[in-house]
């Protein structure tokens, strides 16, 4: 059950937002815990007690961390939880990847190769893994307090908003909402608006942009030129952007909904002029993840520069493995972390120096290209794709880029575009200024109007079963 499928927005939110606000506090929490288990027993059924499982079991650890009678009991608590959580990534995400790979340098060495049944990866399991690491980490430095109740922390795990597509959840930024926070009219109403906003994004953009993005990478190899390999990476690079950004978005605003304040996860990624500052921008709450949990703890920038270098690689290696179990993600994971590395070495000083057009350029083509590696299924192909990109491909093939560019796709990306930097919310700003200057009731009839209309555009495109894919299945 995803949130762009007319189960969620016509039932399942329905019944439970309404029950939500007619019950009193005391049973809120509970109803929404209930609720967050069925959304995802829904779409897993029988997995969901992996994470059921997991939810004890850090609850535990959380306990056995913040009641050690010494630093040094409590340091092998965390410990043992990190290890658990590891092992149960190990287990469900990665098991398939490490056992190939395996088998591949056993046939390499001449020995017996290994079997193994491929092993179902749970929806969402690296998301609710990091909530539940950020927990006990927290617990243990002190970030937090304990929770006491199982209820509460298996709110905070499953929480249906942001459980199978993110943003990432640190436990010291809710865990005083899971008990005490406020619901107000404002906060509701902003709540849907920004529901409806990502809503948009992946009806209207989104999916238009990932068809034909799934059109070129479907070409064979040895038929793809320069100007459909374009196309499809540019479609494919804002596909990303409104998917990601929009479920952020609809999370965001599911939490205002039920009284939460989730943190920004997006801030217009692609304006900016370095890696640096795209990490910055893009996935904010993934970014800010990494840099707590393990950039710092590693040494972080308070180190020799050498070690700086080697923990940027590390983490940025673990943060495409993160993504998914494959090659192609690890090497996109080493792929930014290779250009962090090389704008701190002074590249970032030279880029400084030339103007602002050039260095958003650079940061368009670093970007856009590791995003080849981080759509195809196998290396080959995306080496073969980069190639094409920069006219290594044929020079005469059946797939024209003619063919592509029809209205349509110019429509999806002037909007894209458009969308994709802050020039909609000038648009939008100056409008409501004038409003403002005018008739109360026109700035509201404007802002309802377009929210209710936008809502209803992307219901209709949700109604005539158009392409609609849930691309974090790998996550």
């Amino acid at each position: 059950m995803l949130f762009s499928s007319t189960l969620f927005i016509f039932l399942f939110l329905p019944i439970t937002l309404s029950a939500y606000l007619l019950l009193p506090w005391r049973l809120k929490n509970l109803w929404l815990l209930g609720t967050s288990l069925l959304f995802y027993f829904w779409g897993e059924a029988g997995y969901s007690l992996v994470m059921i499982a997991s939810i004890g079991i850090n609850f535990a650890f959380g306990k056995a961390v913040a009641n050690s009678a010494s630093k040094l009991r409590a340091k092998r608590w965390l410990t043992s939880a990190v290890a658990f959580n590891i092992t149960l990534l190990a287990v469900f995400k990665y098991a398939n990847f490490l056992t190939d790979n395996l088998n591949y340098l056993l046939v390499t060495l001449h020995f017996q190769t290994v079997s193994l049944n491929p092993v179902h990866l749970p929806l969402g399991i690296s998301f609710f893994t990091f909530h539940a690491l950020s927990y006990v980490i927290d617990v243990y430095r002190g970030d937090a307090p304990v929770q006491r109740k199982i209820t509460n922390f298996g709110l905070y795990i499953a929480l249906f908003p942001q459980l199978i597509a993110g943003p990432i959840l640190r436990y010291h930024d809710v865990a005083w909402q899971i008990t005490d926070r406020k619901h107000d009219s404002d906060l509701f109403l902003s709540g849907i608006g920004r529901f409806v906003v990502g809503f948009a994004k992946k009806m209207l953009l989104a999916n238009g942009l990932g068809e034909i993005a799934d059109t070129v990478f479907a070409i064979p190899s040895r038929e793809l030129n320069s100007a459909c390999a374009w196309i499809g990476i540019v479609c494919y690079t804002l596909q990303l952007y409104f998917d990601f950004s929009g479920y952020s978005d609809m999370a965001i605003g599911l939490g205002r909904m039920f009284g939460f304040r989730f943190l920004e996860n997006f801030n217009y990624p692609y304006i900016s002029h370095t890696v640096q500052e795209f990490w910055r921008r893009w996935h904010i709450s993934l970014s800010n993840w990494f840099r707590d949990y393990l950039y710092i703890p590693l040494g972080g920038n308070k180190t020799n520069r050498a070690r700086v270098y080697f923990n940027l690689i590390v983490v940025f290696v673990l943060c495409g493995f993160w993504h998914g179990a494959s090659w192609t993600f690890i090497f996109w994971g080493l792929y930014h972390g290779l250009f962090l590395v090389l704008e701190r070495l002074g590249l970032a000083a030279l880029l400084a120096k030339l103007p602002r057009f050039f260095q958003h350029t650079y940061l368009l083509i670093v970007v856009t290209v590791g995003w080849v590696f981080f759509r195809s299924d196998t290396l080959p192909h995306a080496l073969i794709f980069v190639k094409a990109l920069f006219g290594a491909g044929p020079s005469e093939t059946v797939y024209s880029a003619a063919a592509l560019l029809n209205n349509w796709t110019l429509l999806l990306l002037g909007a894209g575009v458009i969308g994709a930097t802050p020039i909609a919310g000038w648009l939008r700003s100056m409008v409501l200024r004038q409003l403002r200057g005018g008739m109360a009731c026109g700035y509201t009839f404007v802002e309802y109007g377009t929210t209710c209309g936008l809502f209803v555009l992307s219901c209709a495109f949700l109604a005539a079963g158009t392409y609609n894919p849930f691309i974090y299945f790998r996550f």
